[in-house]
């Protein structure tokens, strides 16, 4: 009786503890496995794949070439410089914004937290018709941004705008749930031990939040440098002026020069994988360093 106690206890599937999903017969759990797989094999893996194929299909010199041209290198340029623009104003926005509303009371903030989510409701396109509705020539500002000079539709500020309209949501919204979950008692007694607010700020604060805010901005600058529908709309496709990379692919698939086409694609693929790498890192990194109790 004894031993059949012991045997009824130590095995996995009769402990009162043990997981659920031991307890769940073999197939179900390679039933799962397998279609899982064979979501990510269709979906993710088979695509990626078809667009290395179509950019190597002439060869490694058709290949470079395609990065050659003018076009596509003004293209890679200015998709680098808007992401460099973006994701610096959104740190800074998405810290303020998670401070503010993890740290303080005040009035309006549902309001404030319902506008950092705008973006994730709101079309892409929908967002680039709106700069252009309020900077356009026929705006409400057109005219003045035209007797002064100044152009922000089709062109570089424009553009930049649009990104980070788009993409401000999530440093914040990787910020906010964790610097609620800390909590104020460690400001609260760096505030007692007679630190400003900067000290705080250096000293409690960023060091709590230095992972969520790595996370965060890599997954900004992922979406800045693939975004297309707002930049679309505002960017009016001047070839070597206001082409992102992701607009640069369009044009050159329509123009039917598909092995350019699919070369950038596949620079935009191997940057979408060194960013997963990257994000894949911290995970890693903040396991190891920070465990969970």
């Amino acid at each position: 009786m004894a031993a059949a106690t012991i045997s009824s206890l130590s095995h996995p599937a009769r402990r009162a503890g043990a997981p659920r999903a031991t307890r769940d017969a073999a197939w179900v759990r390679r039933t799962l496995i397998g279609v899982a797989l064979l979501f990510l094999g269709f979906f993710l893996v088979l695509p990626l794949a078809a667009v290395f194929a179509e950019a190597l299909g002439h060869g490694l010199a058709a290949y470079f070439a395609s990065f050659a041209n003018a076009d596509a290198l003004a293209a890679i340029r200015l998709t680098l410089l808007t992401a460099a623009i973006a994701v610096p104003a959104n740190v800074i926005f998405g810290v303020a914004a998670a401070w503010a509303i993890a740290k303080f009371s005040f009035r309006g903030k549902s309001l404030l937290i319902t506008l950092i989510d705008l973006p994730f409701a709101v079309s892409p396109v929908i967002s680039g018709l709106i700069y252009v509705l309020v900077f356009g020539a026929r705006g409400w500002f057109g005219s003045w941004l035209i007797d002064h000079n100044i152009q922000i539709i089709f062109a570089v500020p424009g553009i930049v705008l649009a990104t980070t309209f788009v993409t401000f949501p999530f440093v914040a919204r990787e910020l906010i749930p964790l610097m609620q979950a800390q909590g104020t008692d460690e400001e609260l007694t760096a505030v007692t031990l007679g630190a400003s607010g900067w000290q705080i700020f250096r000293r409690v604060t960023l060091p709590n939040i230095k992972w969520g805010l790595l996370y965060g901005v890599i997954l900004c600058n992922a979406r800045a440098m693939g975004e297309f529908g707002a930049v679309s709309v505002v960017s009016g496709h001047i070839r070597g002026e206001t082409n992102t990379m992701p607009l640069h692919v369009e044009i050159l698939y329509n123009e039917y020069n598909f092995t350019a086409a699919f070369a950038v694609a596949s620079l935009l693929a191997l940057l979408a994988l060194a960013t997963l790498v990257l994000k894949t890192l911290v995970e890693w990194r903040h396991e190891r360093l920070d465990p969970l109790p």
